[in-house]
């Protein structure tokens, strides 16, 4: 039985400090290769209902990038070995200025950012500044883009991107068609490793995606988990940690 490589997504902070440590430490006993943590944003353009009202309950705690990146050194420091990507939006990391951002991701272990809203050709210096601060910036790649621009994107040469499956908001079932993986083709035809989310919920989906793709990335599936076991923090664990392993097949 072969594994399947998995970045799982977590909202920084949610519920609290401790369960969302606590549903890292999980993850990573589930099989869990990469960890995108998400830094809470009080209008995600892509995310769906469950990582809204996640971000939504840690805001309204005065929740800041700070504690967000303290959240991260505290994980880096268990978990050394275990890549770190932030997932955010753009004004969030513009607005102090994204090279001063990059350098104290960097120093609290992130090797890489993922910020949607931020195009690829026009990215205020992002790319730039991740790799002057040894980290990666992984572009995202959509179904709605034009044949062209998809092109572009996969010739650019950029170490990895990140494949949204499809058009919308995320935590809605994807359906893993022909259309899927000729698009993921697409996407990693100029040598670019390629992660696959959006909507990743369960173990055949995940087996659907794992030749084509780098790694498959699963988020609202572990923020609903943990939702629905904030009260418990022994079920909440065992829920994500086997979660995990159903979609890593581990």
């Amino acid at each position: 039985m072969n594994k399947i490589k998995l970045m799982s997504h977590l909202v920084a902070g949610y519920p609290t400090d401790e369960l969302s440590l606590e549903a890292a430490r999980a993850l990573v006993r589930g099989g869990t290769d990469i960890l995108e943590i998400q830094l809470p944003f009080s209008d995600p353009s892509a995310d769906g209902p469950a990582i809204q009202t996640a971000c939504t309950e840690v805001l309204s705690r005065n929740y800041r990038t700070a504690d967000g990146l303290r959240f991260i050194a505290q994980i880096h420091s268990e978990f050394p070995e275990l890549p770190i990507y932030i997932m955010s939006y753009g004004s969030l990391i513009y607005t102090p200025g994204i090279p001063e951002f990059c350098k104290k991701a960097a120093a609290t272990g992130v090797k890489g950012m993922i910020i949607p809203d931020l195009p690829f050709d026009f990215d205020e210096g992002l790319t730039a500044a991740c790799i002057e601060n040894g980290m990666v910036n992984i572009p995202v790649a959509a179904p709605s883009m034009s044949g062209e621009r998809l092109k572009k994107l996969a010739h650019a040469g950029f170490p990895y991107i990140y494949a949204a499956l499809r058009v919308g908001i995320t935590g809605t079932d994807t359906k893993i068609d022909q259309n899927t993986l000729d698009f993921l083709k697409k996407v990693s035809e100029g040598g670019s490793k390629v992660y696959g989310g959006f909507g990743i919920s369960n173990g055949e989906q995940a087996k659907a995606l794992a030749s084509s793709v780098e790694a498959i990335v699963a988020g609202s599936v572990f923020v609903r988990l943990i939702s629905e076991n904030k009260n418990d923090i022994k079920k909440l664990a065992a829920a994500v940690e086997a979660k995990a392993r159903e979609l890593t097949n581990s």
